[in-house]
């Protein structure tokens, strides 16, 4: 079927990318020109605090914007006066990329946020950091911000960091070392890895911009060079990466566009009777959540690309067993379609889904039990049975706050099912534009 028969949605600007793009930006030594950023809660946080940190940030357009870094670096309160309060809101991604990048500055800073943000965990960032020289106190809850950052620089040197609750601590390390006073050279330990396809993305931002840096897999004959694009197998204790101190590079960048939203409209093309396409995205891109395009293939839908476009065709949808630990994100659009497919789907490997903006393992299993679904939440994952979907009949979801759940619920919809939510407005957090967007497809689809 050719693409051009199908109802096409733009994809967003990936909020990854943008998040990082502007972190080295502000960085750098010069004034780069940023386009494509995505507009959303999360970002307006992380461009607040890189501009009271004192880079300088003008918006010439829509996803438009010239940034001057900051010649030395991020810049708090004196240590005799009141800190420089950083809020973060309900941005992970902010709190925990930019703990560490205020850390690599010098001066006081409050780092606090709002919803569940002081009961997410950030203590081994935390540690690693206290290693580097920077004094962190914890005001609320031990572990969790809100946090009091005392910072002087960062020593370099050797450091270890756990990935078992999330990725970003690594990537927040990273993003900081080249403003470290000797080679950092961060050694992964811990029980697991997760999310590691987004290390790839801050390794890709660092290298655009200027940054050198070395991958190195530990085997019977020592630390040896890796590509940083294919490392093979992560295995805690057997890689490290080292980072010279150095300077970011202003540049020109476009963002690419996000694969973790746009696959709320892949699926609907798996679930509807109508095609679906979505444009502006990349086949060879990093981000974990391009795994939405092989995941829906395996459940019975039909791929096809077209230079950056990728069209997906339903069909007869079947369950499937997924280790869904490089893509967690992906978990409520992946059960939203499960429980409109036939047979038992499980999904394993995304224990760390418990401390998002909602325990999203519960949430998940929770609003769609609503339907009649029988889902078992894991400890690490989801069983999810499918039963008659309810069509005709209008129900009401609980959001948490949580945008992912928000917009994988709407999915339903394409079951027949009537969907009141709670709050959806959340999407706001990384998909202002989704309603709008989703209405168009909606109504292209009836």
């Amino acid at each position: 079927m050719p693409i051009a028969s199908a109802v096409t949605i733009q994809a967003p600007a990936s909020k990854s990318l943008s998040h990082r793009a502007m972190i080295a930006a502000a960085l750098a030594r010069g004034t780069s020109r940023l386009t494509n950023i995505l507009e959303s809660e999360d970002l307006e946080r992380t461009i607040d605090i890189l501009g009271r940190a004192s880079a300088v940030i003008r918006r010439d357009g829509p996803g438009a914007y010239a940034v001057s870094g900051m010649p030395n670096g991020p810049q708090g309160g004196p240590a005799s006066a009141d800190p420089m309060l950083m809020d973060v809101g309900e941005s992970g991604t902010t709190c925990r990329l930019l703990t560490a990048i205020l850390a690599s500055g010098q001066g006081l800073f409050r780092i606090q946020g709002r919803g569940k943000m002081h009961s997410r965990p950030i203590a081994s960032l935390v540690n690693a950091l206290h290693g580097q020289g920077a004094r962190i106190s914890y005001l609320e809850q031990t572990g969790c911000p809100p946090l009091l950052l005392q910072a002087a620089g960062l020593s370099g040197g050797e450091t270890t960091i756990d990935l078992d609750e999330s990725s970003q601590y690594l990537s927040g390390l990273l993003l900081a070392a080249p403003q470290a006073r000797t080679p950092l050279i961060v050694t992964i330990t811990g029980r697991k890895v997760v999310s590691w396809p987004y290390v790839g993305l801050t390794l890709q931002v660092m290298e655009d911009f200027g940054i050198a840096f070395r991958v190195q897999i530990l085997d019977e004959t020592g630390w040896g060079d890796v590509s940083w694009r294919a490392p093979g197998e992560v295995v805690p204790g057997r890689l490290q990466i080292v980072v010279r101190p150095g300077a970011y590079q202003p540049r020109t960048a476009i963002v690419e566009g996000d694969w973790s939203n746009a696959s709320y409209f892949l699926a609907a093309g798996a679930l509807g009777r109508i095609p679906v396409a979505v444009s502006g995205l990349r086949r060879d891109s990093l981000q974990g959540d391009q795994a939405i395009a092989g995941i829906l293939q395996s459940m019975g839908a039909t791929v096809q690309w077209q230079k950056d476009t990728i069209m997906i065709s339903g069909g007869h949808l079947r369950s499937v067993n997924l280790d869904m630990g490089h893509c967690p994100d992906l978990v409520p659009t992946v059960a939203a379609v499960a429980v409109q497919a036939r047979g038992t789907t499980t999904i394993r490997n995304v224990g760390h889904l418990r401390i998002k903006e909602s325990d999203r393992l519960e949430a998940v299993a929770t609003e769609l039990g609503r339907i009649g679904a029988i889902i078992t939440s894991l400890d690490d994952g989801l069983v999810i049975k499918p039963a008659p979907l309810p069509r005709g009949k209008r129900l009401s979801f609980t959001t948490y706050g949580d945008h992912r759940l928000a917009m994988s619920l709407s999915l339903l919809e394409l079951g027949g099912i009537g969907v009141e939510l709670d709050q959806p407005g959340c999407v706001a957090k990384s998909f202002p534009e989704f309603w709008a967007r989703w209405e168009r497809l909606k109504n292209a689809l009836a």
